[in-house]
């Protein structure tokens, strides 16, 4: 009794996402990449942190705790500095608000099958249970 087959909700997934790549905020996040991107002194910062990473992999492997403990106060002084960049505190804010907004389409996807599995059922919504449960639960 399907009305939909997995594919046709596939589909419809692809179009969603091919929708919200096209909202406003999405557009926002592409600009300040690229500001990103073309921001040396926000890629000299990220290169000279990636590279303190690397040592302290290797300090760590080593157990040379002293030196780990430099390089992870030199790479906290880096990110910090980085984190005060205008475009850097933008980008993550941009970050933050796309995540909320997939956040809100998951829970709004995942809350409205469970309601819809339960309704279907003759369950009952305000206790979440399926209409199986509640038939089942009145015989106790």
């Amino acid at each position: 009794m399907a009305e939909y087959t997995r594919k046709q909700v596939v589909d419809e997934a692809h179009k969603l996402a091919n929708m919200m790549a096209n909202i406003e905020e999405i557009d926002r996040f592409k600009q300040l990449e690229a500001k990103l991107n073309e921001n040396q002194k926000v890629q000299s910062h990220i290169k000279k942190i990636k590279a303190l990473q690397k040592q302290a992999v290797n300090f760590q492997a080593y157990g040379k705790s002293e030196a780990l403990e430099r390089v992870e106060k030199e790479i906290d002084r880096l990110q910090n500095e980085l984190d005060e960049i205008p475009v850097v505190a933008e980008f993550k804010e941009s970050q933050t608000v796309i995540n909320d907004i997939l956040q809100m389409v998951s829970s709004t996807i995942s809350r409205e099958v469970t309601n819809e599995v339960i309704r279907s059922t003759g369950g009952d919504l305000l206790k979440g249970e399926t209409g199986s449960k509640t038939k089942g639960s009145s015989c106790s």
